[in-house]
């Protein structure tokens, strides 16, 4: 409890209360100098507790802050509304140039001084080349293309590569496959309905439904498994139609994977035989292999 002069003006901290007792015939027991009652002087222990309560109150604006910053609320969650936001995103960009700062250098550059940001960009491509471009895998030479006693309802499809195809390789060669087929089942190689590709460049494509619904239909009967004997594999299939298109398709696409990829030395339609395939040969240590499509 603080006692002080009844004609004392004493200016208390805001968030404590205190009780003030006025006795006129009793005396502090601390020592307070008291003049004129419009000049009185505010004890040193009111002026301790107040600076007290400015130091509590400093510190916990600088926890706020420090909160804000953070993010973090009063439980421990994350606050989205004190997190410090800008218009174009500048603290994630800031931190994306941080984990690369050689390309947040060219990129800085190129207002100031574009020919030399092209010359850090083009030291940077002779540097990381090997990581950036990639060599074809595929071969020059172009696939070969033959026939042999073909028949579109009941026939193999033989494959002859440059080298033991890796398994890359054969992920992409059935995923081809697999793909030719569902179009074709679905019907989508029909070449008596090509309205699009035989109308005129010059004029706006336009598409008769009617005539698209009353083409005969053609199906993709069935497809068998590709089997792999070292560098040398086949597929059987029943194109059931005799459609052409189909096979068109086919061979564009193979030779794009032999260019790119996988090299194909030839691709060879029909026959019950080729070259050293052995019928009755299964072990994988001999390199043969069954994949389903």
């Amino acid at each position: 409890m603080y006692i002080v002069h009844s004609c004392a003006s004493v200016q208390l901290p805001g968030p404590r209360f205190f009780t003030v007792s006025r006795q006129s015939n009793c005396f502090a027991p601390f020592s307070v100098s008291v003049g004129s009652c419009a000049g009185a002087k505010t004890s040193p222990c009111i002026v301790k507790a107040s600076r007290r309560q400015r130091l509590n109150t400093q510190s916990l604006n600088t926890e706020i802050e420090e909160a804000a910053d953070e993010g973090v609320g009063e439980d421990g969650d994350e606050d989205d509304e004190f997190l410090p936001r800008s218009g174009f995103g500048g603290r994630e960009e800031e931190m994306d140039y941080d984990r690369n700062p050689e390309f947040a250098e060219i990129l800085g550059s190129c207002l100031d001084d574009p020919q030399k940001a092209r010359s850090k960009m083009e030291e940077r491509l002779r540097r990381k080349r090997n990581k950036i471009l990639h060599t074809k895998t595929g071969s020059a030479l172009p696939m070969k293309v033959t026939f042999n006693k073909f028949d579109f309802s009941n026939t193999y499809i033989w494959f002859e590569f440059y080298n033991t195809p890796l398994a890359k390789d054969i992920s992409l060669i059935c995923d081809a496959l697999r793909s030719w087929h569902i179009v074709g089942r679905l019907g989508g190689c029909n070449s008596l309905n090509m309205q699009l590709s035989q109308s005129p460049f010059d004029k706006r494509p336009s598409y008769d439904a009617i005539q698209g619904a009353n083409v005969n239909p053609t199906t993709f009967y069935n497809i068998g498994d590709l089997e792999i004997q070292d560098n040398l594999a086949r597929i059987w299939v029943d194109i059931g139609t005799s459609e052409p298109l189909l096979l068109d398709i086919l061979i564009n696409a193979l030779t794009q994977i032999s260019s790119d990829y996988v090299g194909i030395k030839q691709l060879v339609f029909g026959g019950d035989e080729f070259e050293n395939w052995k019928e009755n040969l299964t072990s994988e240590h001999a390199g043969c292999s069954v994949h389903k499509i």
